[in-house]
């Protein structure tokens, strides 16, 4: 069941931002959200704040009835069950601002945050995605957090008004020269969701929402973005945009363990091979390999062919093959790849050379490495293997003359 608080209507051309924030019990970072967005120079007129609560709190009510003289709060209510895509999407359906602002229920603005955002990057209607500076989140995004305390808003209001007098923001791992290469190759996957603008029109008309299949923590912010870039819309690291990531409990264990299943999701439905990579190696190392892995794949493969994972059953058994040829123009297996499997079944054929696979773990009967895998440098037929082991509850590895 949804619960809207008032009426989504056609865009307001007085509204520069629609600010959009999904919440479920964080009621102690949103107040600090809430009163740095009260604190705002650029007027209450120009910009609404919409949430999507999955909760139907009373406590929330009264936070919001509380900031309703200085911010315009437009809730979208839902008791369904924790999904912070479907949370952000009930928001953005409501939005009617020129710009998209989404916003982390953790997430504190400093007071020029908004002008400066809209002045510099959306004033004359750039067709752009910003993101900007998530000042303490790598600090902790790695570590447990039992018991977090947050402090009161004169505390962040002073820290980030002597950021913003000083000109001078560091606070954000991916604005350091060691991320440039990677955030130059792959922009999308360097954006998270608790701190990006775009036009609402963008969004609107590319249909950008998030997808839900997401569940619990992980890329689903990587994966918009990969939309978002897909679009043509350029992804702009914004210095001087920044805001203050405000503590709350964190369990790693449980992240870790809905980010594994999510990236799994992820690469069944973009199944690439930047994806892949930093599956295995992380982005930036998956950006430093990215041109060798290349040469090595395509020379493994031969000329006219590309690697890939074919999935069937042979003499009935479930089989998957990692380093199969497929021809590069259909992608259609090659007749040697093809008469592996069982006749007039289907195979599921993904353009992937096996450093990350979308298969739960030990879900494939057996998987077996083809002959071009062998003919690739150890540290890649190695990940390689890997992936198949833990993919796979037996994993056969084809003898190869041309082996390194």
């Amino acid at each position: 069941m949804e619960h809207v608080d008032q009426p989504s209507g056609p865009a307001q051309s007085g509204l520069k931002f629609s600010i959009v924030i999904p919440h479920k019990q964080r009621l102690e970072t949103l107040r600090v959200v809430f009163a740095s967005l009260a604190e705002q120079t650029l007027g209450r007129e120009e910009f609404e704040v919409v949430v999507g609560a999955m909760e139907y709190s009373p406590e929330y009510v009264t936070l919001c009835r509380e900031f309703s003289d200085r911010i315009a709060v437009v809730s979208v209510l839902t008791a369904e069950e924790w999904n912070v895509s479907r949370a952000r999407n009930l928001a953005i359906r409501h939005a009617s601002g020129q710009v998209l602002l989404l916003l982390d229920a953790d997430m504190a603005l400093p007071a020029n945050g908004l002008r400066d955002l809209y002045d510099r990057y959306f004033a004359h209607g750039q067709n752009i995605c910003v993101t900007g500076q998530a000042i303490g989140y790598h600090d902790v995004v790695e570590s447990d957090v039992a018991d977090a305390e947050v402090l009161s808003w004169d505390r962040y209001r002073d820290a980030m008004a002597a950021m913003e007098a000083s000109g001078q923001v560091h606070g954000d791992v991916r604005w350091t020269p060691e991320y440039a290469p990677a955030i130059a190759r792959f922009p999308w996957a360097f954006v998270g969701t608790g701190l990006v603008a775009l036009p609402l029109s963008v969004v609107r008309r590319h249909d950008l929402l998030l997808d839900e299949g997401f569940r619990g923590w992980g890329p689903e912010d990587q994966e918009w973005a990969f939309r978002i870039s897909r679009t043509g819309t350029p992804i702009v690291q914004a210095t001087r945009f920044f805001a203050v990531h405000l503590p709350h409990p964190r369990d790693v264990a449980a992240n870790g363990a809905t980010a594994w299943a999510n990236n799994r999701y992820y690469l069944a439905k973009w199944p690439r091979l930047d994806l892949e990579l930093a599956l295995a190696f992380g982005w930036l190392e998956a950006d430093r390999r990215y041109p060798e892995v290349e040469r090595e794949l395509a020379a493994a493969a031969g000329a006219g062919r590309s690697l890939a994972t074919c999935r069937g059953t042979a003499d009935g058994r479930d089989i998957l093959l990692v380093g199969a040829t497929v021809d590069t123009a259909t992608g259609a297996p090659e007749p040697e790849v093809a008469a592996l499997f069982d006749a007039h079944r289907p195979v599921r054929t993904y353009p992937l050379a096996g450093f990350g696979l979308p298969y739960p773990d030990a879900s494939v009967e057996e998987c077996r490495l083809l002959p071009p895998v062998g003919r690739l440098s150890p540290p890649y037929r190695e990940a390689i293997r890997r992936e198949a082991e833990r993919a796979a509850r037996k994993v056969v590895a084809a003898a190869d003359d041309d082996r390194r």
